[in-house]
């Protein structure tokens, strides 16, 4: 392929809500630059972008993917995101690396939940955007109400570039409001006909808008624009391309994704309207730090320069090895040569390079700045890492990801599949920065967690198609833990006698409880030597063991000192092993006599919630056993501080996005321990008691 000047290239990520229609936009982009000679469809899962068997099951963006097509001699390499919010997380390593946002925004369901979170990774990543109003052939589309909602949701001005002739089933074609030419579409290609007169004085209204926003940022042509003089298409255009980019409004264009209607006026608008990598460079200067020293470096979009590029993508295929998707941002990444991973201070080997078209691989010699493309087959280089010259090193920042927000625990169908688990999501992991996996050292399970129940359904699939793993997902358990309320004295005598040397151990021990987060403490009083000092020891260490499973219902004691006051021993039979057993019968005894209760760990939540949703999310906190702390205002919601039982979190990102309408969101940390009130914790000791007898 030939290779594109810098400033010819546009880089951006295509974003919207679940369902808004992007993937098919992208498929209609392409269809419309040439670059594929039919549409594919979500239904027939034949789509460039929409390739993982997942995602064709589903019908739904899972991750990621790059196409690239070329339009007016310019190279625009499109990324196409997921919106469903399980896995919206990906977008935001998506935009990291783009120039540029087109953000769809249906005509028929206007501005969502997930398009307020969209605009906020925008807004991160201060990226120029564009609005796609999509949808505009479908019933009950208007396009005045989404661009109202538009300018209300996001507090920018929208300014739109076209208007739609025609909406719902009657939609028949665009009129371009800057060149003030109409457009009927035929085979997803624009065909110029007649203006519509009933549309003159709407055409008038929003073509005096434009007019007026662009004159007012130039006193020159606003002291014209007053005069009654009128810009010329040039400045208009120019203008246009100075909005944008400043983001003092947004371009606001429309059309219908599967019709491919005003989808090449959309690309028209994409190379007018959003920035090339070297004015990106200029609006927003490419920083990293010097690993060395730590001082500031500042990377330019030129082959000039160092070789600089940021890894945004890892994909794990049990096949082809780890594929590397990556940003360039200054200087070449060549076919055959070293780079050094400064992120992980390690060399990698770069064999072939390719451009990506789907999950098709376009070979290319090298990539040079603002190119996006990928490399198989290196060994350490992970999601977030910064690839470049070892002899001028930068290490950009990092996409700070959002923490998993739901648990499951798993376990192989097939027994003795426990390392395959293992091994197999850990290269999942390489591709997810946004699930986790441990194993409970406590509860001996094997947990992961995710951004929501699809979620990590999605990645326990892969699993199975991957790495032929099949597993069940279960609720995790609760790490409760037992204490004590008062203070008891117990014996504990051990006492063997079987022919030849026998067993003896004996100890008296009091418990007293230890103020919550305590632990444990253990306290020699022994005096005279009633028990001697070599098998102290073993009598705290059996106690320690037995306080691993508490006499309730067998989870780990806490909280409680242990005095070791008295004894006796045998010259003969005694061993460590006797008093180890006796401080186990001392601890079992007087734990059992000493008002035992349940503990449950309790979690310091956060909740961000829109303040329509306020008082149902704090009643339902309220019901879950939840204490509020405190409630703040923020731009457009509030922020809920509470303390609330684990128990009751468990399946919370649901609830909380049923409540909010998918607008809010949580997270939570471990706070303390509290005691379980006493016919929750009655229900709890008969089940856990009817596990064991099942076991």
């Amino acid at each position: 392929m030939a290779k594109v000047d810098v400033s010819r290239i546009r880089d951006f990520s295509v974003v919207a809500h679940g369902g808004a229609g992007k993937t098919t936009l992208v498929e209609a982009m392409l269809y419309s630059a040439g670059a594929v000679d039919r549409m594919g469809s979500i239904d027939a899962g034949n789509t460039v972008t929409d390739f993982d068997p997942e995602e064709i099951e589903r019908k739904i963006t899972i991750g990621s993917a790059v196409a690239f097509c070329d339009w007016n001699d310019h190279r625009l390499n499109i990324i196409d995101t997921p919106g469903y919010m399980n896995f919206i997380e990906e977008m935001r390593g998506a935009l990291r690396v783009s120039d540029g946002a087109v953000i769809i925004v249906s005509a028929i369901s206007g501005v969502k939940a997930e398009t307020e979170r969209i605009w906020s990774y925008a807004c991160e990543f201060e990226l120029p955007r564009i609005m796609f109003v999509n949808k505009m052939d479908r019933e009950n589309a208007s396009f005045s109400r989404a661009v109202s909602e538009i300018e209300s949701s996001f507090e920018s001005e929208a300014i739109p570039l076209n208007i739609p002739i025609g909406e719902g089933p009657s939609f028949e074609g665009v009129v371009d409001v800057v060149r003030m030419k109409a457009y009927g579409f035929e085979d997803g290609r624009s065909r110029e006909r007649e203006m519509p007169p009933e549309l003159s004085g709407e055409i008038e209204r929003y073509r005096k808008k434009l007019v007026e926003k662009i004159a007012e940022a130039d006193d020159e042509l606003l002291e014209r624009y007053l005069e009654g003089g009128e810009l010329t298409e040039e400045e208009i255009l120019k203008g246009v391309r100075e909005g944008s980019l400043t983001r003092r409004f947004i371009p606001v264009v429309c059309g219908s994704a599967v019709q491919g209607a005003g989808v090449d006026l959309l690309l028209e608008t994409i190379v007018q309207c959003l920035p090339s990598p070297a004015e990106m460079a200029r609006i927003s200067p490419v920083k990293g730090r010097d690993p060395r020293d730590g001082s500031e470096v500042v990377r330019n979009p030129s082959e000039d320069e160092p070789f600089s590029a940021y890894v945004f993508k890892t994909v794990a295929d049990p096949f082809a090895g780890k594929l590397t998707l990556m940003r360039v941002y200054s200087g070449l990444l060549k076919a055959d040569s070293n780079v050094y991973n400064s992120s992980r201070e390690t060399k990698e080997r770069i064999g072939q390079v390719f451009y990506l078209f789907g999950k098709k691989q376009v070979p290319a010699q090298k990539l040079g700045p603002g190119e996006i493309g990928v490399v198989a087959k290196l060994k350490a280089t992970c999601t977030g890492d910064t690839l470049c010259d070892e002899a001028a090193p930068v290490v950009f920042e990092k996409v700070r990801f959002a923490e998993p927000i739901i648990s499951y625990a798993i376990a192989p169908k097939s027994k003795g599949d426990e390392e395959k688990v293992s091994t197999g999501l850990q290269r999942i992991l390489e591709e997810d920065p946004t699930l986790r996996f441990h194993r409970d050292n406590e509860t001996k399970e094997m947990i992961i967690s995710g951004m929501g129940q699809v979620h990590i359904e999605v990645a326990l699939q892969k699993l199975k198609r991957k790495f032929g793993v099949d597993v069940e997902m279960k609720t995790p358990k609760i790490p409760y833990r037992e204490t004590i309320k008062k203070g008891a004295k117990a014996q504990g005598k051990y006492k063997k006698q079987s022919g030849g040397r026998g067993q003896y151990g004996d100890c008296w021990i009091e418990i007293e409880p230890l103020p919550r987060g305590g632990g444990f403490e253990f306290v020699d009083r022994i005096v005279g030597g009633v028990i001697p000092r070599q098998y102290i020891p073993a009598v705290e260490k059996g106690i320690v063991e037995a306080m691993k499973e508490g006499v309730l219902a067998g989870y780990p004691m806490v909280d409680v000192k242990v005095t070791l006051y008295d004894g006796s021993y045998h010259s003969v039979d005694s061993s460590e092993m006797a008093f180890k057993i006796a401080g186990s019968l001392a601890i079992k005894k007087a734990a059992a006599e000493a008002r035992p209760v349940l503990l449950e760990p309790i979690m310091r939540v956060e909740v961000i919630t829109p303040d329509d949703a306020l008082g149902a999310v704090i009643g339902d906190l309220n019901a879950k056993r939840g204490k509020v702390q405190g409630v703040e205002p923020q731009a457009g919601s509030q922020k809920i501080t509470a303390l609330v039982p684990m128990a009751e979190m468990l399946t919370y990102a649901n609830q909380l996005h049923s409540l909010t309408s998918g607008r809010g969101l949580y997270t939570m940390e471990f706070s303390h321990y509290e005691e379980v009130p006493g016919h929750i914790a009655q229900k709890l000791i008969e089940e856990r008691k009817a596990e064991k007898e099942a076991e």
